[in-house]
């Protein structure tokens, strides 16, 4: 209700009273023609103008609450309505499916790795109330900058192609688990992995330490296995497509192509 509004119809609501009062005062101008009866009725009187007045004061009291709440309500509606605002941008920017970075991907990477459990570890899986064992200071996750509609639009329509805002963040997805099990496989102790994985770690370990590839998330183009990036037509353009938005490079190092995870500008 707006505040004129309101003022208007208590306007209103105290000219009825007054009308009322008013003809009980002329009905007390002819009950005192007889004075034998006119004091139980002025009595009666009485009390229905004290209970007029009582309704009125709970009316004063009710609209100037009303009244007061209306600018709270006004700013809850505004917030309301940017937060919804932020959600749809947010939920134009998330693909439908999003994998749980810590189970998911860490579990993916681990399955990567095949690491052995050493006998030391068995023993320590018996042990009640171990606490769980700490990342290395210093290690964090890949990242995960998916794209918005508004850079897929800006890419030029030879780039974009069919491809779709869905399938390339899934693709950031599938990077991550990558990047993730290559991180695993540069930190993993020796005498955790396989016999076929040291040779691998060992190679792994070579190209990190290169200028070009120091400090940063990387894989391997061999490690693109899906299940949404592939190694066909799609995942090539969507490569093309991450390489122009910043979000990916390549480098050659030995024989190998290195795609290392980068920050968008």
């Amino acid at each position: 209700m707006d505040i004129k509004d309101a003022g208007s119809s208590l306007d209103s609501l105290v000219s009825s009273f007054n009308t009322r009062i008013s003809e009980i005062q002329q009905l007390v101008v002819a009950r005192n023609m007889y004075p034998a009866s006119s004091v139980s009725d002025l009595s009666a009187i009485d009390s229905a103008l004290k209970v007029l007045e009582l309704q009125l004061h709970k009316i004063k009291i009710r609209m100037r609450e009303e009244t007061e709440a209306i600018p709270k309500a006004k700013k809850l509606i505004e917030a309301s309505l940017q937060q919804q605002k932020k959600l749809q941008n947010l939920s134009s920017v998330v693909p439908s499916y999003v994998p749980d970075r810590v189970t998911k991907t860490t579990d993916d990477a681990t399955k990567c790795l095949n690491l052995e459990p050493s006998v030391e570890d068995s023993f320590v899986s018996l042990k009640l109330e171990e606490p769980a064992p700490k990342e290395k200071k210093g290690r964090v996750s890949p990242p995960l900058f998916y794209i918005s509609s508004d850079e897929l639009n800006s890419v030029p329509l030879y780039m974009k192609q069919r491809i779709t805002l869905e399938k390339v963040n899934a693709a950031i997805n599938d990077m991550a688990t990558y990047a993730e099990a290559t991180s695993q496989l540069l930190t993993a102790p020796r005498k955790k992995l396989k016999e076929n994985l040291v040779e691998r770690a060992m190679e792994l370990r070579d190209i990190a330490a290169t200028e070009t590839v120091k400090g940063k998330h990387f894989f391997l183009e061999t490690d693109i296995r899906g299940p949404s990036l592939k190694l066909d037509n799609t995942g090539k353009a969507i490569l093309t497509l991450l390489r122009h938005l910043g979000r990916i490079s390549e480098t050659r190092i030995g024989h190998h192509r290195v795609i290392l995870l980068l920050r968008p500008h």
